[in-house]
């Protein structure tokens, strides 16, 4: 499969000034901005900052950032599942995961999470994936936003929403473990009926197991 990436960009106006919202954003041009100390929700600042570059490498790796200026405040990767996890099982080309998201604390409650979104979906190229994001709760923010785990749950959902992103079933041992986790997937529009059989056996892999 081809993975095409056709840059899109889009300016946000906030109370604490415009952003911009660009990408999928070549591993040079990210290299080159600075990464934004609060950037902490998943390693230390300047390793993210790494690990993002790293993604954007990937032929199928795209990363969206929201930057004020010269400094990123927010991002949002897609790049193949997890080897580890069930979903790249499949070995599926056209499977792409949501992996992370985040925006500092500053600009949260802006509707950046939600562009970030929606600027990925800009690019027509996506209509050939099958894109999935698996929420846990204990990656959420609860202590920062002083959202109890529904609250929180509803606010990620309205943002997947943005991209197109809904909710799907699945027996996933993990997901199932709290009734707050959940699997949120958007189908491409030229994705064939193969492919979304496939990623069906990967949704519900315990059907026939007792």
């Amino acid at each position: 499969m081809e993975h095409k990436k056709t840059y899109n960009a889009k300016e946000l106006k906030t109370p604490h000034g415009n952003l911009i919202i660009e990408g999928p954003i070549s591993a040079e041009k990210l290299a080159g901005y600075e990464f934004h100390e609060d950037l902490t929700a998943f390693r230390p600042p300047r390793q993210q900052h790494q690990a993002l570059v790293g993604i954007a490498d990937l032929t199928e790796g795209r990363i969206i950032i929201a930057r004020s200026h010269h400094t990123i405040v927010g991002y949002v990767t897609y790049l193949y599942p997890d080897p580890l996890e069930r979903w790249s099982e499949g070995k599926m080309d056209n499977l792409i995961e949501l992996g992370a998201i985040e925006v500092i604390p500053q600009f949260r409650g802006c509707a950046v999470g939600k562009n970030l979104i929606f600027v990925a979906m800009m690019d027509d190229a996506m209509e050939d994936y099958i894109t999935i994001t698996t929420e846990y709760y204990w990656h959420w923010d609860l202590k920062g936003t002083g959202l109890n785990v529904w609250e929180y749950r509803k606010v990620m959902e309205k943002m997947m929403n943005a991209g197109g992103l809904e909710w799907y079933a699945t027996d996933d041992p993990e997901i199932c473990s709290h009734p707050a986790n959940c699997l949120m997937v958007k189908i491409g529009k030229r994705v064939d009926n193969e492919s979304v059989q496939k990623f069906d056996r990967l949704r519900f892999m315990n059907r026939f197991m007792y």
